[in-house]
């Protein structure tokens, strides 16, 4: 008996008996069922022929977790409207799966299908045009024209033109050759890396955008001719610019003109006009400007007598910044009539320094027929909230914005925020500037934009305890309580609920509140922004005082956690834990006031603002004060060693 322990001690370094061995296999288990909840990514709708029918097709994704990888799939439905009866959903017996694909971007008539297949590291990107039956063209861009596609958050852009015949989209530059050298000096063309000693250098050092970026090409601007297969490089860029979040202008009234609008970034110009670029990811504080630059493919008026003079061609223009006046300019939209360049700005955080900051919403009336010599007035549509009032448009918190975010009237966008601790969805008119919310107003749960086709929108709710449920949204004829359009919520019954019917009943006794802290003691020189009311999401157990508690820290500092559905957190609280997520003031979603209390202040305002909030948990009943843990990532993983600290 005693040998038999011994052996099992051996076999079993972290000293588990065979009861903890059986929960941690109970536990992993039980993490898979949450994980193989699908995520959607994103979405798109195409009109048809009958008004009350429209075609979806939605990117979805699954973690492989043994794979430390991310299975990607496109699933495909019809949703048929009839008046007031129910929505009918008729979904593609199986998704698809898209393996080694990169991205996939329809045309706008929705009759083609960009499919970027990005290569491993040397090889070629492949370029593929999928119309409704099959392959039509496939096109190999070596590594000397370009490296892979952008396909993050940031440099991200692919752009149909109007006509389906141009794709214009953001790629790595090929690095240019470089002289290197070795312990002895320079070495020669013919000799191999092996004979390098202690040393070797390539040239002059080249900076990167940083986190996710170490080792990209510069983000550079290309467009693929559909019935060539060229790629052509945009000319007239210069090269201290990455670019990115490229679109296509509306055909000039002439119908010549082809003009491309991208953002900018400087690489020179950096934060408070540091000649370095410190890095992008999670910082909207990057100086950048909206450029106009003609097509490559457009014929260049002095090309011929370049060639007879025997001169260099000279390139038919160069990038034209469009928004000179103001520090910051992204995601650029043009209305559907092509009447109006709608873009935001994250001006306040380039301006103050914040990483993130309240942005603000801008229009730039487009000419029909415009020149590089033009100068374009930029009028503020939705201007930064400083200090919202109670209950109030707290201002705009956006991360993205859709390539199509425009209802039928041509005016009106629609747009995901933050709203405090939810996340909800504005529609704009970016005429008058009225701001509306158009998501729920009485929902504590998180709304997201994922498609629109003509006034119908395709969104998605969730909340820390209820996985994403597809919704589609109609204008209704009637009005709401303050006399504007009410919005009809369908729940649109989809194949991606049955993954996550039994997490919903492991979470099902589980409750979702939103709490308002008070700020702890504030100080005179505090703002009236940053005297408001925080908040904190708090997830409760069944007889949530006899439960432990997490305390769960955001990142940033100016981010947010959005009552949104989180795998991890979930399978927290189906493990018995009540969750305290809470927003410090400095997180984005409050006005601009409050988030910037924080500067200045960190380490302090933001600790006590995470004591409060337990504190106030503590003083209702609602948690044991002697089983309380704490977790947090980047800044949040500050604060827990602050908290864990002090």
């Amino acid at each position: 008996m005693q040998d038999s322990q011994s052996a099992f001690k051996k076999e079993d370094p972290l000293g588990m008996d065979a009861m903890s061995s059986e929960e941690y296999a109970s536990q992993s288990k039980l993490l898979q069922e949450f994980t193989n909840v699908p995520s959607i990514e994103s979405a798109w709708l195409f009109k048809t022929n009958n008004e009350d029918r429209s075609r979806a097709m939605f990117s979805i994704s699954q973690p492989d977790l043994l794979a430390n990888k991310k299975r990607k799939y496109i699933l495909h439905s019809h949703i048929v409207t009839h008046g007031t009866m129910p929505l009918e959903c008729h979904w593609s017996p199986f998704p698809i799966e898209m393996t080694g694909v990169s991205a996939v971007v329809p045309s706008p008539s929705g009759s083609k299908l960009l499919v970027v297949r990005n290569g491993e590291k040397g090889s070629r990107t492949t370029l593929q045009i999928v119309n409704q039956s099959h392959v039509e063209k496939e096109i190999h861009v070596d590594q000397s024209i370009h490296g892979p596609l952008y396909t993050d958050e940031w440099f991200h852009g692919i752009s149909w033109n109007h006509e389906e015949t141009f794709i214009a989209y953001i790629a790595e530059q090929t690095p240019r050759p470089k002289p290197a050298f070795d312990d002895a000096g320079y070495r020669k063309g013919g000799s191999s890396e092996e004979d390098c000693n202690s040393w070797r250098g390539q040239g002059d050092w080249e900076e990167d955008w940083g986190e996710t970026y170490s080792r990209k090409g510069r983000p550079s601007l290309f467009v693929l001719d559909i019935a060539s297969g060229e790629v052509r490089a945009a000319r007239g860029v210069p090269k201290s610019i990455s670019a990115g979040q490229v679109v296509w202008a509306p055909p000039s009234s002439s119908g010549h003109q082809k003009l491309l609008v991208f953002v900018g970034w400087l690489e020179h110009n950096g934060f408070q006009s540091t000649a370095r670029k410190l890095g992008i990811k999670y910082c909207s504080n990057r100086p950048c400007s909206l450029y106009a630059i003609h097509s490559p493919f457009e014929e260049e008026p002095n090309a011929d007598n370049a060639s007879d003079s025997g001169s260099e061609s000279v390139p038919a223009s160069v990038a034209t910044n469009l928004t000179p006046s103001i520090s910051s300019a992204l995601f650029p939209r043009f209305s559907k009539d092509g009447k109006l360049l709608v873009f935001l700005s994250s001006k306040c955080a380039v301006d103050s320094g914040a990483h993130n900051a309240t942005d603000s919403l801008h229009r730039i009336n487009w000419p029909s027929d415009w020149k590089a010599d033009e100068q374009l007035s930029v009028t503020d549509v939705v201007p930064v909230v400083m200090c919202p009032q109670d209950g109030c448009f707290p201002g705009l918190y956006c991360s993205a914005m859709l390539s199509d975010p425009w209802l039928s009237d041509h005016c009106t966008m629609v747009l995901t925020s933050a709203w405090r601790s939810t996340e909800v969805m504005l529609s704009i008119d970016v005429l008058s500037g009225e701001v509306t919310r158009i998501s729920p107003q009485d929902s504590d749960y998180s709304w997201s934009t994922l498609a629109i086709s003509g006034n119908n929108v395709l969104s998605v709710s969730s909340s820390p305890i209820d996985p994403p449920q597809i919704r589609y949204g109609r204008r209704a004829s009637t009005e709401d309580h303050d006399g504007r359009c009410a919005w009809v919520w369908d729940e649109v019954t989809s194949p991606l609920t049955a993954a996550s019917n039994k997490v919903k009943a492991l979470l099902s006794h589980h409750k979702l509140s939103i709490l308002r802290i008070p700020v702890p003691d504030p100080s005179d020189e505090l703002s009236d922004g940053g005297r408001l009311q925080f908040e904190a999401i708090f997830v409760s157990c069944e007889d949530s005082s006899q439960k432990p508690t997490v305390l769960i820290l955001h990142g940033g500092p100016h981010s947010a956690s959005v009552s949104s559905y989180s795998k991890s957190s979930a399978f927290l609280a189906s493990l018995g834990f009540n969750l305290l997520i809470v927003n410090y003031r400095g997180t984005l979603g409050y006005g601009e006031e409050a988030l910037q209390s924080l500067p200045g202040k960190v380490g302090s305002q933001d600790v006590q603002d995470c004591l409060a909030a337990l504190d106030h948990v503590i003083e209702e009943g609602l948690v044991d004060a002697s089983r309380v843990a704490v977790v947090g990532i980047s800044h949040g993983g500050f604060l827990t060693t602050h908290l864990i600290g002090q």
